[in-house]
């Protein structure tokens, strides 16, 4: 049987790095960036538009990739991500740089889905959610470290963090030249498609809004954590390794999710996950710098059961043939969740509301799969019986 070597992993967990990265390449230098790109307002859109597009164009990717298969997909993707990326730096004004970062967003749909479609392809049952866990801690330390070499290049000029989108062409040879095209074939025995809810848990649907509500979640500490704390009389230093240590902490506590679910399962997983994003508002809330800390840690579990586990259960809920149309779908319930904290700043109230909403959010959902989850198992006693 034939199985993917220790680089052709690392090839496929490089490429996955890419999703975080369209958005926090620029994230650092943001205003010089903005300045050089003839971007007067809503410069916040050069970080959030990307997930727009995603959403748009994240039907279009799913169609292509099980049309044309993930390989020959993942490699016009990695082409065009490089392209697209660094070539904004030749365009000016807000009409065609926006237009450039929803083009992206779609680019970054097709990678991520058709990356993830692969790796499906190359691995399966528990070696499967090892490696789409694997994945999720690819996605967070891919954060840390463009968010670090971002700033180190946007502070020498405007323009060199654009440069980093053309390490997708890099990768793209690395795929070439060390993942095969031809993978083995999926066991029969593997990843049973069954209608039924009661047997398989959660519906594709339940999965696609819990990844949304996730997100959304998640994401709003990311968007708003800044402008708290700098209220707070944060420096910018210390928002920035806060915000490092929360994806450091998803990047561990990624790692332990096999382990995890094997124990708990996957709705008490997901259950543990919303009860830590709950947690970590709560500890945002206060104004003390070490109950900060305390919020990180548990946001970064919350993030580290919740996506890569999501991501997981779409696969095991997919048919080969429809594989990479529905991963496309959870794609643009990621990155809907992602664009929709573009909005938080409209909800009535300063972000201290936003915050509590979120904690009645989380509770609500975490009773919801708790009482899911044991009608679940009451039904599969019923039928053992």
């Amino acid at each position: 049987m034939t199985r993917l070597t220790t680089a052709g992993q690392y090839t496929l967990l490089c490429i996955a790095s890419l999703t975080i990265m369209v958005g926090s390449v620029v994230a650092p230098g943001l205003i010089s960036i903005a300045t050089g790109l003839g971007i007067t307002e809503n410069s916040v859109l050069l970080i959030t538009l990307p997930a727009l597009g995603a959403v748009l164009f994240a039907p279009i990717a799913g169609k292509v990739i099980d049309r044309y298969g993930a390989y020959p997909s993942l490699m016009i993707g990695l082409f065009l991500y490089g392209l697209i990326g660094a070539s904004v730096y030749l365009l000016h004004g807000p009409t065609h740089v926006f237009a450039n970062r929803i083009l992206l967003g779609g680019v970054t749909a097709i990678v991520m889905a058709a990356c993830t479609v692969l790796i499906s392809q190359w691995y399966f049952g528990h070696e499967r959610l090892g490696m789409i866990a694997k994945q999720g801690m690819a996605i967070e330390l891919g954060g840390v470290i463009f968010l670090f070499v971002g700033g180190l290049l946007a502070a020498q000029y405007w323009g060199l963090p654009l440069a980093i989108y053309l390490l997708a062409w890099l990768f793209l040879v690395m795929l070439v030249c060390l993942v095969p095209r031809n993978h083995q074939a999926e066991p029969k025995d593997e990843n049973p498609i069954i209608d039924t809810v009661q047997q398989v848990g959660m519906s594709l649907k339940a999965v696609y809004l819990i990844a949304v509500l996730a997100m959304v979640i998640f994401f709003t500490s990311t968007v708003s954590l800044p402008l708290v704390l700098h209220e707070r009389h944060y420096s910018e230093e210390e928002v920035g390794i806060l915000l490092a240590f929360i994806s450091m902490v998803a990047v561990i506590t990624a790692h332990f999710l096999p382990k995890m679910t094997g124990k708990l399962g996957e709705q008490n997983t997901l259950l543990v996950a919303f009860i830590g994003l709950g947690i970590s508002y709560m500890c945002f809330i206060q104004p003390n710098y070490f109950v900060s800390w305390l919020g990180a840690v548990a946001s970064g579990i919350g993030f580290g059961f919740s996506i890569p586990l999501l991501n997981h259960m779409t696969v095991e809920r997919s048919p080969l043939a429809v594989r990479g149309r529905n991963l496309s779908y959870f794609t643009m319930a990621v990155f809907s969740g992602q664009f929709l904290t573009s909005f938080v700043e409209y909800i009535p109230g300063d972000l201290t509301n936003v915050y509590k909403l979120n904690v009645i959010t989380c509770v609500i959902i975490a009773v919801v799969l708790f009482i899911t989850g044991k009608k679940g198992m009451a039904s599969k006693v019923a039928e053992a019986q």
